[in-house]
């Protein structure tokens, strides 16, 4: 129902479409017809259904909205700054410029009120998925006095396209996220003309087929009543998430631009602008144009959820025992101390490092309270199943294990969403192969500073028979090429449990790089906090004549390279190195203690040897396909043996002397 008169609203209105257009302008950059088009959803979105208060906009039970659509970003800065929610006029006229608050497509973390990264098209769908998740595991978990909010998702035709919406609708409909109401901008447009070029899909029985509940309004982009209706149908629907479709016409109300393929990005300039505003009736002659009474009742919109979000704090403060459970899920912590109930490994004891892994997620499940975890189809293999726990579905809605199914690319988002609603660890799985089909949701995972924790499993030729299609070699390289990824591949159980430790008390994505393959557990990796230095010296003696670098199944390779070399009367320190960016984070006199100049370096992986210059002088590694053999042939035939590493670091030794 609206809260102020229908002039004021229309204003309003074509005030927020004034700002779509002038700040591109001004930016020469940027994507003025979606926003146009949107922005009485917007209005009534902001003004008339979501919950939320301007004054704290991270207040855990907000309703949350996802611009899946992220380069209309300036709709959304547009209202966070009409609202309340700390942007300013400036920084709308700032848009797209160096050190902004208004990048060009929405980064969370970084403007106040942004919820997710979105801009690679179909992400913010996905996350809107994880999401709905984790607000129906903390409602269940810890009542709906504690946690009871929607989101909202606004997606476009690219967004639909894109093969990420198809795994993560079709996961949300079977998960029946009844929470989860996504607006489809039905505007038939892409960059290229119209999306008959090549798209007919009917996105209506689309969803339906999904078990979505469709609600379709037709031309209805410019009816705020009709808007505001066909929301609350969908936001009574109990059993199934909603798609909310909307007909729109891009650039609307541009006399010249309307429903022009241009109108996708900048193509309204000066006598465009002019003309526009002439037919919404704003000055001609002014940018950035916001009058004194549309700015007062936006912002008193903003404030609305103020009493809600005071009562909620008191019944937060009211708990009891299960506040400092709720907290931690909500910092996406372990309870105190929880670091104690990981588990340990004896020195000689064989275990494949998947394996160590899922005895440290079975360790901590009770002292990481909001511990999700689950495969993409592979949750046994990956060592990622939780043992008892229930599924996580509509059954069991605060259920531990959630099945993926074989949806690689939507887990991916579906962990961020999650991660960066707050409330829940999400761990996802697969085969470190099929990381490549993840790979735009963890650099989203990496910019966003999500705590999502990946874990790939397989990780190297030792995958053995199944062949080169599933053996990585140039993976775990390409993930460390990441900015803000930690990549973790451990040598042993000991060197797992405390990547584990790090992967839930440090902020940000961290991936779990583990072997199908049995390895020794080594003599000195369960005293050391050397994991969290990402390198440590494993063995030493005094003087060494070369030092052996390895990561992972590798690093048993070198030490029984060095204990060969010994023989030979050569001294070999062997350092592990499972954590390449935490190593590089440390000091220079730590990084030269434990590599220290003047000294031969190799380094021994399984894997691509491109990148190891940085740390090494002779890098000893894959540098093509694998062969399908038993994974311990497969190793041995490429070089990865203790035999070849000692021959290689004597022959390094040589050529420096």
């Amino acid at each position: 129902m609206a809260a102020y008169p229908a002039a004021l609203e229309a204003q309003g209105i074509s005030v927020i479409r004034g700002l779509a257009m002038d700040a591109p302008h001004q930016a020469r950059s940027g994507h003025q017809g979606t926003a146009m088009a949107m922005a009485p959803l917007a209005h009534v979105l902001w003004t008339r259904i979501m919950r939320y208060d301007a004054d704290d906009p991270a207040w855990p039970d907000r309703d949350r909205f996802v611009l899946s659509a992220g380069h209309a970003s300036i709709l959304l800065y547009s209202m966070l700054h009409l609202t309340g929610q700390g942007l300013t006029l400036e920084d709308l006229r700032d848009f797209r410029q160096w050190g902004s608050q208004t990048p060009g497509h929405p980064e969370v973390g970084h403007t106040a009120g942004v919820e997710v990264t979105t801009g690679p098209l179909g992400q913010g769908i996905a996350n809107a998925v994880g999401m709905a998740v984790a607000e129906r595991w903390l409602r269940h978990r810890f009542g709906a006095d504690i946690c009871d909010h929607r989101v909202f998702a606004l997606c476009s035709d690219g967004d639909l396209s894109e093969g990420i919406s198809h795994e993560a609708s079709s996961l949300a409909g079977h998960q029946r996220l009844d929470r989860l109401i996504c607006i489809y901008d039905d505007n038939r447009i892409t960059i290229d003309g119209p999306t008959d070029l090549s798209l007919s899909d009917d996105a209506a029985q689309r969803f339906a087929a999904y078990g979505w509940h469709v609600v379709d309004l037709g031309e209805a982009a410019d009816d705020l009543d009709a808007l505001e209706a066909g929301i609350r149908t969908a936001m009574a629907v109990d059993d199934a998430p909603s798609m909310v479709i909307v007909r729109s016409h891009v650039a609307y109300p541009s006399p010249g631009q309307t429903d022009n393929h241009e109108a996708h990005g900048y193509s309204l300039f000066d006598d465009e602008i002019a003309a526009t505003k002439a037919v919404m009736g704003l000055p001609t002659d002014e940018s950035f144009y916001v009058p004194a009474d549309v700015v007062d009742a936006y912002r008193a919109a903003g404030r609305r959820g103020a009493a809600e979000r005071s009562a909620w704090q008191q019944r937060v403060e009211a708990l009891g025992p299960q506040r400092s459970e709720y907290e931690a899920c909500l910092a996406g912590r372990g309870l105190a101390g929880w670091e104690n109930k990981l588990p340990s490994w004896p020195a000689g004891e064989s275990v494949a490092t998947r394996k160590a892994s899922s005895a440290c997620l079975n360790a901590m499940a009770d002292v990481v309270p909001g511990l999700v975890s689950g495969g993409a189809d592979l949750t046994g293999n990956t060592g990622t199943s939780l043992s008892d726990a229930d599924p996580l579905n509509s059954a069991h809605p605060a259920g531990r294990q959630l099945y993926f199914g074989i949806r690689e690319h939507a887990m991916g988002a579906v962990l961020n969403g999650a991660a960066l609603h707050g409330g829940l660890v999400p761990v996802g799985g697969t085969f470190l192969v099929f990381s490549d089909y993840m790979r735009p949701a963890v650099r989203l995972a990496a910019l966003s500073e999500a705590h999502s924790i990946f874990v790939w499993s397989h990780d190297s030729v030792g995958v053995g028979e199944d062949g080169p299609t599933h053996q990585p070699i140039e993976h775990v390289m390409s993930l460390r090429a990441i900015p803000g990824l930690r990549v973790f591949r451990p040598a042993d159980g000991n060197e797992v449990a405390q990547a584990w430790r790090l992967a839930v008390d440090l902020d940000g994505p961290s991936a779990m790089i583990l072997t199908r393959q049995n390895v020794p557990t080594l003599e000195g990796t369960a005293a050391t906090d050397g994991v969290a230095r990402g390198a440590y010296t494993l063995v030493d003696g005094p003087n060494p004549d070369v030092i052996l670098v390895g990561t992972g199944s590798e690093v048993s390779v070198c030490v029984a390279a060095a204990a060969a070399l010994e023989e030979q009367g050569v001294a070999a320190r062997v350092v592990s190195m499972p954590c390449w960016e935490l190593f590089a984070a440390q000091g220079p006199a730590y990084r030269a203690e434990v590599l220290p100049p003047g000294v031969p370096k190799l380094s021994v992986e399984a894997g691509v040897t491109l990148g190891w210059e940085r740390w090494v002088d002779l890098p000893v590694g894959i540098d093509r396909f694998g062969a399908s053999a038993p994974g311990s042939v497969v190793l041995d035939k490429l070089g990865m043996n203790s035999a070849n590493v000692a021959a290689q670091a004597a022959a390094l030794i040589e050529s420096q002397e």
